[in-house]
Order: C-alpha cells, then sequence, then structure tokens
C-alpha cells in the first residue's frame, strides 16, 4: 500500500499535459524581472537603464538579510526599472530588458571547480545562494538559507515530487525528461547534510516517473523512491513528513525540528546545475493549462516572460477566461493582468471558463455535517474557526489554533452548503496575527524605558547585599532569643521579578489567494488509520 496521511481529499486532477514534453520558449522580445520574488527583503537594482546585460548576469542583489538575488534571463539592454503593483497589493521594483536574440552567455557562470558530490557545505550554500535559488514548489523560500539552517540537525531528506493540485505536470515531466539531474542533485545534497539516505515522494497516480526515477537510481541504495497515495494536499511538507515517517510537524515548528529537510525536485535539479554549470536560475518550467488554452503545454521559459506570450505559444486562447489563475486552483493566486511576468514561484498558469469557476449561490449555510472536520489534515474543526470568524469573535479562533491552517482548501471544496471557509479563516488569522505584532511590539517599547528614578527591583540588588540583610536579619533573630537553625539562601522579602515573555514571531500573512471551486463530485477519503507499507 502507498504511504498516506490522515485527513485531505480525492479530486479530478485534469492533468492533461501529463504526456506532453516540455518545450523550450524562444527568448522573448521583452523580459520583467521583479525584484522580489521569494520570501525575505526585496533586491537593489545594479543596473541601470540603458546598461547592457548579459544571459545570467547579476542584476539585483539584497543588501543585508534574508533574500535571493535576481539575474538577466536574456542578453539585451536595459529598457526602464519602475514599481508596479502584485496581484497581493504589495508594491515591488522591476527590470524591463529588451532582448537582443543573441542570449549571450555572463562570463560570470563558471561551474564549481571541484568534485560536485564532494563540495563543502560552505561552497554549496554559497554557490546554491549565488545562483539565486528559492523553493520552486510555490513557497520561495531561500534554498541556501534552508541548507544553512538545516545542516547538523536532520536525520531525512524528502525531495518532495507529488504535485498534488490539480492540472500541474511541471515536476511529472521533470521527472520523466531528467531523472539524472534530481537524482544528482539529491546526492550532493545528502553529502553536505551527512546522510547516507535519501527519499524522494512521488505519487502514485505518476507510476512512469516512478519507474524512470529507480531507473536512474539504479543498483544504489543510498535513494529510496517512496509511493505516496494520491490525494490532496499530499504535497504539504507536514503531510509527506507524518507519511514517510509518522511524526506529526506541531504549528510553529519547522521540519528541521523534527530531523527532516525538504525540497522541491525543481529546486533539487536547480542545485545541480548550479554547482555543476555554474548556471543561476534564469528559467523555469509552467504548466500553461485550463479548459480556456487550445494546446495545453509544459514549458522552459525565461524568468520575467509575461504570461500572454505563454497562452500565445500554446495557440491562443479559445475563449475568453472567466478567471486567469498563478498556479494551482486551490492555493493559486488569481490575476488581472495577462501580462504578468513569470517569477520563480510561478510553476502553471491556468485560464479556466465559468466552468470551474461558478460562484456560489447565496446565501450559504453550513449544515453541520462535518465533512470539512474529516478531511482536514491539520485536524482542526474548519466549521467552528468559520464561524466564530464570521461573528468576529477572534479569540476563540485564536483558542482554537487557527494559525496551524495551512489553507489548503480541502474543507471549501467539501463543503455542501457552499461555506467559503479558506475566507473566514484568512481574515481570522489576519486579526490574530495583528493583535500578536502589537503586543511584541507593546512588549519591545516597554523593554527600551529607562527605570522609574528611586525605584529598583530587588532581584536586580548585588548578591552581596542581598547577604548583608540576611545576617542582619539573623542577628536580630538571635538577639530576640529566636535561634535560627539555618540561614535561608534567599530574601524573604524580595519581590517576584517579573517574568520575561517569549515573544512568538508573528507568522508572514499569507496573502488572499482566489480558491477555484471545480465543478466535479470529490470522492471523500475518510482514513483514521495511517496507511503505510513500510
Amino acid at each position: 500500500m502507498a504511504y498516506t496521511f490522515r485527513g485531505g481529499v480525492r479530486m479530478n486532477e485534469y492533468k492533461i499535459t501529463a504526456s506532453s514534453p516540455i518545450e523550450v520558449l524562444p527568448a522573448p522580445d521583452k523580459v520583467v524581472i521583479p525584484l522580489s520574488q521569494h520570501i525575505g527583503a526585496p533586491c537593489k537594482a545594479l543596473v541601470s537603464v540603458g546598461d547592457k546585460v548579459d544571459k545570467g548576469q547579476l542584476i539585483g542583489a539584497v543588501e543585508k538579510g534574508l533574500g535571493c538575488p535576481v539575474h538577466a534571463s536574456v542578453s539585451g539592454t536595459v529598457e526602464k526599472i519602475e514599481s508596479v503593483y502584485t496581484p497581493q497589493g504589495r508594491k515591488v521594483e522591476q527590470i524591463v530588458i529588451d532582448s537582443d536574440g543573441e542570449n549571450r552567455i555572463s562570463p560570470d557562470i563558471k561551474p564549481y571547480r571541484g568534485d560536485i558530490y564532494k563540495v563543502s557545505p560552505e561552497d554549496c550554500i554559497e554557490a546554491v545562494r549565488v545562483a539565486g535559488i528559492s523553493g520552486m514548489g510555490g513557497a520561495t523560500f531561500p534554498t541556501y538559507a534552508k541548507i544553512a539552517s538545516a545542516i547538523g540537525k536532520v536525520k531525512h531528506i524528502i525531495i518532495n515530487s507529488a504535485e498534488c493540485e490539480p492540472f500541474i505536470t511541471a515536476n511529472h515531466r521533470l521527472m520523466l525528461e531528467s531523472p539524472d539531474e534530481i537524482i544528482a542533485g539529491l546526492r550532493i545534497l545528502m553529502h553536505v547534510f551527512g546522510l547516507e539516505k535519501g527519499l524522494i515522494a512521488v505519487e502514485d497516480n505518476k507510476p512512469d516517473a516512478i519507474v524512470k526515477l529507480r531507473e536512474a537510481v539504479g543498483d544504489g541504495k543510498d535513494i529510496e523512491v517512496k509511493e505516496m497515495k494520491t490525494k490532496y494536499p499530499q504535497g504539504d511538507e507536514r503531510q509527506i513528513i507524518y507519511a514517510l515517517t509518522g511524526v506529526e510537524l506541531k504549528a510553529g515548528k519547522l521540519p528541521a525540528d523534527v530531523g527532516c529537510v525538504i525540497f522541491n525536485s525543481e529546486t533539487c535539479y536547480n542545485v545541480y546545475r548550479a554547482l555543476a554549470l555554474g548556471m543561476p536560475l534564469i528559467e523555469r518550467i509552467v504548466t500553461v493549462t485550463g479548459d480556456c488554452v487550445r494546446n495545453p503545454k509544459n514549458i522552459l521559459a525565461p524568468i520575467g516572460t509575461p504570461v500572454s506570450e505563454l497562452i500565445e505559444f500554446c495557440g491562443g486562447l479559445k475563449e475568453k477566461p472567466a478567471k486567469l489563475i498563478s498556479g494551482g486552483p486551490m492555493m493559486g493566486v488569481a490575476q488581472w493582468d495577462i501580462n504578468i511576468p513569470v517569477t520563480k514561484g510561478t510553476n502553471a498558469v491556468l485560464a479556466l471558463s465559468e466552468k470551474f469557476t461558478a460562484e456560489p449561490e447565496l446565501p450559504f449555510s453550513c449544515i453541520h455535517c462535518g465533512k470539512c472536520i474529516r478531511v482536514c489534515p491539520m485536524h482542526l474543526m474548519p466549521l467552528f474557526l468559520a464561524r466564530n470568524s464570521k461573528k468576529g469573535d477572534y479569540d476563540e479562533c485564536e483558542k482554537l489554533n487557527v494559525l496551524s491552517c495551512v489553507e489548503c482548501g480541502s474543507c471549501a471544496y467539501i463543503c455542501p452548503g457552499k461555506v467559503p471557509i479558506v475566507q473566514f479563516i484568512r481574515v481570522a488569522k489576519s486579526v490574530v496575527n495583528e493583535k500578536r505584532r502589537a503586543k511584541l511590539l507593546a512588549r519591545q517599547a516597554d523593554a527600551q524605558k529607562p527605570a522609574a528614578p528611586g525605584k529598583t527591583d530587588t532581584a536586580d540588588r548585588p548578591a552581596a547585599e542581598k547577604t548583608d540583610n540576611l545576617k542582619t536579619a539573623s542577628v536580630k533573630e538571635q538577639d530576640a532569643g529566636k535561634a535560627a537553625t539555618s540561614a535561608k539562601e534567599d530574601n524573604p522579602n524580595a519581590a517576584e521579578t517579573a517574568k520575561t515573555a517569549s515573544g512568538q514571531s508573528a507568522e508572514c500573512l499569507k496573502t488572499a489567494t482566489a480558491q477555484t471551486a471545480i465543478s466535479q463530485k470529490s470522492e471523500t477519503v475518510n482514513t483514521d488509520k495511517k496507511e503505510n507499507s513500510k
């Protein structure tokens, strides 16, 4: 039996591009490269309008803090540097490059000189940082930081190749066409972490990919390809960890806290390229699909390519889409502009008709069937979270662990009452996070206030002064004829010191995503027992 987790849903997959080979998109006439494509601080432009740039040249870098550099994906001339608003409402700078069609490779691109399978952790981290690689499964967390934070802590390295959302087949095609590079990237990371074994998690709806990966591993016993049960959200790191190790990742904890580190298969592929070729992350595989696309395809596109050119490469649109989504239908982001650029986190572009995007008829109503509780992979009670959020009782939402919600959308998908559960939960999470942030700032402000004159905390007195007070009290007791049997080590009259609250960092607010209701019945998966075949 395949490995799985408790909860989740089975849904129609619509993976119509699973048999479509990856096609290389010719360099577009113009690319638009945002300076913020990752979690962390945005980059600062290192080029000016009119500058000539080469393919792979560094054009933006983070001055300090967490972040990833960005590189030119084509050779050409910088046309302009402008500020624009993202679909999430953030204002970011972007560099517009006019391509000269030459695709000159930057002379700065150089492969690692030593044996890539014996690279030191420091050299690997630096190579990955310079290449600007971020998590390509959608999270876009800087990969170099993930590697650095997990060294010495992990016992399991897992390559996430589940690709559980409907429509998306980018990772599937990569596994079929470049399995050797994925395996090579995994072995590099295994050496860096000092691990003798690695795992690759693939859903059982991709049997051809499982065969290809096992063939690439060969007779080696160092890597196992694990067959996962096809179920959403199998690709969530918490569910993969539980399915393969039996360990539940608690809210607020990272995989490294339970001895695991997880990378997407395309991330792993690019780690190999960064070391073997010196190539930065300047292109990625994008699944362009949906019932409005004339010829759906998997496309290897330069970062910064307008989505409109990807759609044109697929033969254009059969009809005007009701919704354009960057990412999958469950956790993707609805777009208002067909000319948005491909970024490091763009794994799919969906053009969907009203068949998939029809809004539920109002009024919606909870019928207390409990299906949302049964499918929740985080074992929460979505109906109560939605109800309390709707009436504004966010304190109760916090008590019910609203921040543990991963916003996978399983609850809203399965809800027969068409309650927009995830939207209510997002509002509650936003309010709870804001309240926690305000409390943290208030504590920090109080800590910086100078002490009131004439007031000294007893707990801050020198130890010698406390000892003298104890001796004086003891002498007085003896003079009064009361013999003390032993001296106390602590001052009985000292005021108890104020406890320092360990401020919990407010988790980054997730941007509101457009969740698409797929108009087909789902098969509810009710698994109370772990169906692992270890």
